[in-house]
Formats: structure tokens, C-alpha cells, sequence
């Protein structure tokens, strides 16, 4: 495991912008006149659109560069290169609140990556609209919220939803298996700071026992995406997918098995990069700096 970033002396920096000649320089210009050392840097011209995205992770030696004074100075910057940008101290962790409903496995694979220093992430809460990990979520001294939700209760439900996330400054929700379609309002509320995890098969099965279905289709591969949460249900940008193969010899119950495990790992990585400024959203689609 990389050593931890240093709190107020690392950070990092993501642009994207339309591309143009000196734009590596002026990022790198601007690191060296605020006594800026790069650690590791990743840049992407998208031919095709005419876009450039970069990430720049860096530690200053002047103690006197702190975040604000950092921001302050890069505005200029940005604004003469027409840059989209966020700056942020590297070692601040992503207040994360995670959502879930009866499966567990990618709230606990979240819950025990957190707590190790896998991910760089506090959980402040967990929202569910059941209660069948109140006592998970007590062994990790997370409170929990148990929100339920019916048709009737459903704008009730997310108003409060939304009140956690604006009393407890989430940053980043994550439907970790959460079984609830989110409203278009609250989609467009959580744009770019929520991540969904769902199962993909090769062909797609949808509706009630998914891995019923590909046990009598005999699939061949069982997969996950990670994606953004938007309005156009499972239509969000992709941050991560991955697949596993399987075959005859399975049963229904061995391939839920081996869709949870591709399920929690593709979820931890989604958030592993978003908690790291690695995803930058393109349109529909996603740059990712590994």
C-alpha cells in the first residue's frame, strides 16, 4: 500500500478543458512558482472532441501554501485557459454515505476497506429502507438511518435522504446494492457524486433473479459495472466493469457467489478512484487515471 498523503503539504489538482498548445506549462508553471512538486502526473487529448484532461498530484515545501492560498492563485490560471477544475488536499478523506437494502456484500467490503485504509474515505452514516444491517453497521460504529420507502412515503424518504447529505457534508453517495429507483429530482440533486453498482451479463437479464435466469440461459461470463447515478435509469457515465467466467458445472446459487465478489470489487474500485480525483466525467462518458 502507497504511503498515506501528507495532510496540508499534498494535493491534487484535475483540469479539463478544450486543448491548446501550453497547457502543460501553464499547469507546471504554476507548481513551480508556489514551490510545487509533481508526485505523479497523468494527462489525456481527446482527439475526437478537441478536449484535454490532466490530474496532477503534488506536494509544496513552502509551509506557507496552504489549500486556499493554492486555489486563490490558480484562478487566474483557469480563467485564461478556460480550465474546469477542483483542487483538493490529498489526504482529506470522502465523506461517503452508503445506501443498501437486504445484500450486504458491497456495504461490508466498503465498511472493511474504509476501516483498514484501503480507501480513503469516512462513512459518517448508512441509509436503508430495511434493517437487516442495523447491526452491521453498529460493529463499525456507523449510525444508522433506516428510511423506508413506498410509493406513497417516496418524496418523504429522499427529502430526508437529502437532509443527511447536506447536515453530515457528504460528499459522495453509494447505492451499494440500494433496490430503490431515485427520483429524476434527486438524481440531478446527487449529479457526479453518486455511484451505483448493478450486476451485467452477457446478454443483460433484468427484473427478479437475474442469476436464475443466466444459470438456465448458461451464461458464460458474469460481470458488474460502477457507474454514476443520472436520471436515465442504469444510463449513467461507467467508472469501472469487470467480468468473471463461469460455466456449466455452476449452480444458481455458485454464480450469486461469484457475481457478489465482482460486485464488491468493481464498487470499491468506483470509489476508490472518485475518492482519488482519478474520474473526470466526459459526456456520457468517463476519463479514469489509474
Amino acid at each position: 500500500m502507497s504511503p498515506r498523503p501528507q495532510s496540508g503539504r499534498e494535493f491534487v489538482l484535475t483540469v479539463s478543458c478544450p486543448d491548446s498548445a501550453g497547457l502543460v506549462h501553464a499547469v507546471s508553471g504554476f507548481l513551480v512558482r508556489n514551490s510545487g512538486n509533481i508526485l505523479e502526473s497523468q494527462q489525456f487529448d481527446d482527439r475526437l472532441k478537441g478536449r484535454f484532461f490532466m490530474r496532477v498530484h503534488f506536494d509544496v515545501s513552502d509551509p506557507a501554501s496552504d489549500l486556499d492560498g493554492l486555489r486563490l492563485r490558480f484562478g487566474p490560471v483557469a480563467q485564461a485557459y478556460n480550465f474546469t477544475w477542483t483542487l483538493r488536499d490529498a489526504a482529506t478523506p470522502t465523506r461517503t454515505l452508503i445506501m443498501v437494502s437486504r445484500f450486504g456484500h458491497c456495504l461490508n467490503d466498503l465498511l472493511f476497506r474504509g476501516r483498514s485504509g484501503a480507501l480513503n474515505i469516512e462513512i459518517p452514516a448508512i441509509v436503508s429502507n430495511h434493517r437487516d444491517f442495523e447491526g452491521l453497521a453498529e460493529s463499525y460504529g456507523v449510525p444508522f438511518h433506516h428510511i423506508p420507502v413506498t410509493k406513497e412515503t417516496k418524496p418523504e424518504a429522499e427529502a430526508r435522504l437529502l437532509e443527511l447529505v447536506r447536515d453530515l457534508d457528504v460528499d459522495l453517495v453509494v447505492l451499494a446494492r440500494y433496490m430503490q429507483v431515485l427520483s429524476d429530482d434527486l438524481c440531478k440533486e446527487l449529479e457526479g457524486r453518486a455511484i451505483n453498482i448493478h450486476h451485467s451479463f452477457l446478454p443483460s437479464f433484468k427484473g427478479a433473479r437475474p442469476y436464475d435466469q443466466a444459470h438456465t440461459r448458461g451464461v458464460k461470463l458474469v460481470g458488474a459495472t460502477a457507474h454514476y447515478v443520472t436520471s436515465d435509469l442504469d444510463e449513467g457515465q461507467i467508472i469501472e466493469q469487470d467480468v468473471i467466467r463461469v460455466d456449466h458445472s455452476l449452480a444458481p446459487g455458485d454464480l450469486v457467489t461469484v457475481g457478489r465478489d465482482v460486485e464488491a470489487q468493481v464498487l470499491a474500485h468506483a470509489v476508490k478512484w472518485h475518492s482519488e480525483s482519478r474520474v473526470m466525467v466526459d459526456g456520457n462518458r468517463t476519463v479514469v487515471f489509474r
